[in-house]
Parts: C-alpha cells; structure tokens; sequence
C-alpha cells in the first residue's frame, strides 16, 4: 500500500520568473519553468503532491504560508531577496506548525556580504543553498523526509 501523498507548498520568490535569463553565471540557463517540470518528477517519485507559486510580493507569500496549514503538509521556499529583508516571512514560517525547508539555486554564504546572512533560516527546518536546481530537488526529498518522520 503507497503512503499518502505528502502535500507541499512551493513558493518561489521574488524575480524567480526570469530565471535562464537572469544572471546566468550565478542562477544556471534553467528556466522556472523548467525547475517546476524537474520538480514535479521528483514530487512523483518521493509520493509529494505539489502546488507551486511564485510571487514578486511579500504580503501574497506571507498569505500564502498562513494559509497553508490548509493544502499542505511542508513547504519548500525559496524567499530570493527576501531572505536577507523580510521579517514577515520569517514571523509567517514561525507561525505555521508546519516544517519548511529554504532553498537557494546559488550558494548565498559564499556571495555578497548581505546576501550570507538569512532571516529566514532560523524559523526552517533546514536550509538547501548553492546546488543549482537541484536544490529545490533535495529540499523537497527534506521536506517529505520530515512529514514521514524519516531520517
């Protein structure tokens, strides 16, 4: 008998639609789409149901986790810029019982000096940082791993 699909919340942040346009050198030539595509294979493999989001604002992505605990069992997020700024967010994954794993394409501790330190970090289960896309990849195998209470 296959367990229940494990539900999870994938929210892409800010400017993440311009992905394999954008900075390639430091973002990779994929597209978002092409990440989702990759996504939803893993989803299928690991037993996760996806629903996956990408907004360039910061209240819509606090509303999205606050409603969350209603479609999902984890989220996976990668809060972009707003790692290093948003107070709201971290104080929404705080509020919402539960688990996230933050996600970065590229290695943010080994990139600017603003860009290494993540508000949102200590209110995740974990963080996923400087593997390209497959990030998103083990960050959702960490997040069905934590609603499986697998180690």
């Amino acid at each position: 008998m296959q367990p229940k699909p494990v539900r999870v919340l994938v929210i892409h942040g800010p400017n993440l639609q311009l992905l394999g346009r954008r900075e390639v050198e430091v973002y990779g030539k994929l597209s978002l789409e092409e990440i989702d595509r990759r996504l939803e294979e893993e989803a299928e493999a690991v037993g996760a149901e996806l629903t996956i989001v990408q907004s360039n604002h910061e209240g819509e992505i606090v509303d999205l986790i606050g409603s969350s605990p209603e479609r999902a069992d984890a989220i996976v997020i990668n809060p972009a810029a707003y790692t290093h700024t948003s107070v709201a967010i971290r104080d929404a994954l705080a509020a919402v019982p539960i688990p996230a794993v933050e996600v970065h394409l590229s290695n943010i501790h080994r990139r600017e000096d603003f860009r290494r330190r993540s508000l949102i970090a200590p209110a995740a289960a974990g963080q996923v940082t400087g593997f390209g896309p497959a990030s998103y990849r083990l960050g959702l195998r960490a997040a069905v791993g934590l609603v499986r209470g697998e180690d």
